[in-house]
């Protein structure tokens, strides 16, 4: 089965993705990880990415489909996929559309997860990672017992640059305007499924669940 999950920073697919590929046996490909792996790393490629990340901006489609690309063609991704982060962009789905033409296989379903600004913003803004294990908290739902210091191995818990409000409501405005036409490019193809990402992770999971399980019948 392959999958694209669509949804606005912070509305939780990566959550549900990690969930699907375990249940599938599929693997997670999140450009997200990839590029700030790549970032973490240094390579020319993270520097790159960095200066827009940073900013709360889409990196470039020829870094980003050069890397999906690779990914896709890699032995685990066989028998499916979950495609976290990407497409962003119709000349994104459409480059993805040739990647998957190339490949003899076709997406069979999107799922877009739906969460307004505000709950997106709360959600991001309220996270801390351990610079230490990378343990992830949030202020509100998830806050460690003492502040700013990890449960689990006592290290020092930061803000990522791209979690600030300004980065948060800038990288919304643009997810929102890129992937408008996007949901349109997959709704006129009939495989795009809507989900309330408001609700809680069970819930979400339930709805998607059941949503694979009709396109797998």
């Amino acid at each position: 089965m392959n999958l694209i999950l669509l949804g606005a920073p912070g509305a939780g697919k990566g959550t549900q993705a990690k969930f699907i590929a375990e249940k599938y046996g599929i693997p997670q490909v999140s450009t997200g990880d990839i590029l700030r792996e790549a970032v973490a790393k240094g390579t020319e490629l993270g520097r790159k990415a960095k200066e827009f990340m940073n900013q709360g901006k889409l990196v470039p489609d020829e870094i980003v489909i050069g890397i999906v690309k690779e990914r896709l063609t890699q032995k685990d991704c066989e028998k499916g996929f979950i495609l976290d982060g990407f497409p962003r962009t119709i000349a994104q789905a459409e480059a993805l559309d040739k990647i998957m033409g190339e490949m003899g296989k076709e997406i069979d379903a999107v799922i877009n997860v739906n969460v307004p600004e505000e709950e997106v913003v709360k959600r991001i803004v309220n996270r801390r990672i351990c610079k230490k294990c990378g343990a992830i908290y949030h202020l509100i739902h998830n806050p460690p017992k003492k502040n700013g210091v990890c449960d689990k191995c006592g290290g020092e818990l930061y803000q990522r640059d791209d979690d600030r409000e300004e980065v948060v409501r800038e990288r919304f405005a643009v997810y929102k305007r890129s992937t408008q036409p996007l949901i349109d490019y997959y709704k006129k193809k009939g495989i795009l499924y809507d989900v309330d990402g408001t609700k809680d992770v069970e819930a979400v999971r339930s709805e998607i669940l059941s949503i694979l399980g009709k396109i797998k019948a």
